[in-house]
């Protein structure tokens, strides 16, 4: 039985989305090129590529002889559908026990400390 696409990102396909970010639109050609070592297979990145159409986060076009793709999702609708999979596996469907685990965890900048607490200010003062 064919396992169910993920709603989110993999890693293989998430390295193809970095450069499809960048570029806007590239042939496998120019996704192959663009992508750091270790460079998949041509052909395992035609399969990927096949992969993110059947999800919908690309689509692609006829370029000459070559298919032109494009992403159809950006980065952060991206990055907010990989964290809302994070918190409704991870933490019961609790952003607040994310964001905690990850200020427990990481050190943080003056700058960031700064960042937070203009946000607890904002929401503070917002009627509830």
């Amino acid at each position: 039985m064919p396992r169910k696409p993920s709603p989110t990102l993999t890693e293989a396909e998430l390295r193809l989305m970095h450069v499809l970010w960048e570029k806007r639109a590239a042939t496998v050609a120019q996704i192959a090129e663009a992508l750091p070592p270790p460079q998949p297979h041509y052909s395992s990145i035609i399969t990927i590529l096949r992969v993110l159409e059947k999800k919908r986060f690309v689509r692609h076009r006829e370029q000459g002889r070559a298919y032109l793709y494009e992403p159809l999702v950006d980065r952060d609708t991206a990055a907010d559908s990989a964290v809302g999979h994070v918190v409704a596996n991870f933490f019961r469907n609790s952003p607040s026990s994310l964001a905690l685990r990850l200020v427990s965890k990481e050190r943080l900048s003056r700058d960031d400390i700064g960042r937070l607490r203009e946000l607890i200010d904002q929401y503070e003062d917002e009627p509830t």
